[in-house]
Formats: structure tokens, sequence, C-alpha cells
């Protein structure tokens, strides 16, 4: 994937074990929110699933169906994005920006991303804010705000 005017003053060690839980021990809340996020756009949704505790719990305050708002348990996250890459194709990511917080388990991004609505060609631009806690480097809230209107208008119709 394409990562376009990518900002981060996060860095990563490259070699990760095979345990999500194993790869987060000595990492800051911020380079586990930047992994995170950079497998989630990377498409590997499983991946990104692995990286959350069984009981983590998922908000999104404003999607617009109601029963997606608040998801609880890693195999519910998983059920719900798994297909995220056949509808929505991701292109660029123009900006990207993790702050620490006074909490050493919370970190919060603000980050956009430019691509397509695959059913319908239309284009996709998002801009999130990304509240995530880590607890033993696992993911155990992570909430996220965007904007429905612009989800909706992206999607004209098409089921995500």
């Amino acid at each position: 994937m394409k990562q376009d005017h990518l900002t981060s003053d996060v860095t990563l060690a490259t070699a990760a074990p095979a345990h999500p839980q194993e790869a987060g021990k000595g990492l800051t809340a911020a380079q586990l929110l930047k992994r995170s996020l950079d497998t989630f756009l990377a498409k590997d949704i499983k991946g990104w699933a692995e990286l959350c505790d069984e009981n983590v719990i998922v908000e999104f305050p404003f999607a617009p169906d109601v029963a997606s708002r608040k998801l609880v348990g890693r195999a519910a996250i998983y059920e719900y994005l798994k297909n995220y890459p056949s509808v929505i194709d991701i292109q660029s990511t123009p900006t990207l920006k993790i702050n620490a917080t006074d909490d050493p388990n919370m970190a919060i991004a603000e980050w956009s991303v430019s691509g397509r609505v695959i059913s319908n060609g239309n284009p996709y631009e998002m801009s999130y804010a990304t509240f995530v806690t880590f607890k033993n480097g696992l993911i155990v809230n992570y909430r996220e705000y965007w904007n429905p209107m612009a989800f909706m208008a992206a999607m004209s119709g098409a089921k995500f």
C-alpha cells in the first residue's frame, strides 16, 4: 500500500515475535498504536484483531449503524471488520500523527486516508481521531471518531 506524506515520530523494531502480546512488550502506547494502524492499513484484519485483547471494547460512537457503535471481544471486532479490505480500498495515508498522553497506557492518533469504495468507485476520504488504551501490549479499548455523513456519501448505499 502506498502511504503519502506519512508523518510520525514513532519507530518500531522490525523483528516481531510470533505472539502479538510478546511483540508489544517494552513498546510505548504510541509505538503500539503505530503498529496497530500499520497492520490495519496493510489490510491485515486478522493480524489487527490479534493485537486486541480477547475482551477488547471497540467503539465507533458516530457509526450510522447503532449496532456497530460498541463491539465487545476480539471475535466481534474481527467479524465486523473482516471484509473491510474488499469494501474500501485505502490507497494512501496523507496524514498520521500519534500523540502520547499522561496515561502511559494510552495514545491518540489523528490520521486520514484516501481511497475508493470498491463497489461504486466513489472516492473515500476520511479523517479519524482514535483513542487507544493498551494493557500487556494488547488493545483493551479502541475508540474512533469519524464523519458519518462523509462515510454514507462515499458508500452511497453500498454495504459495509
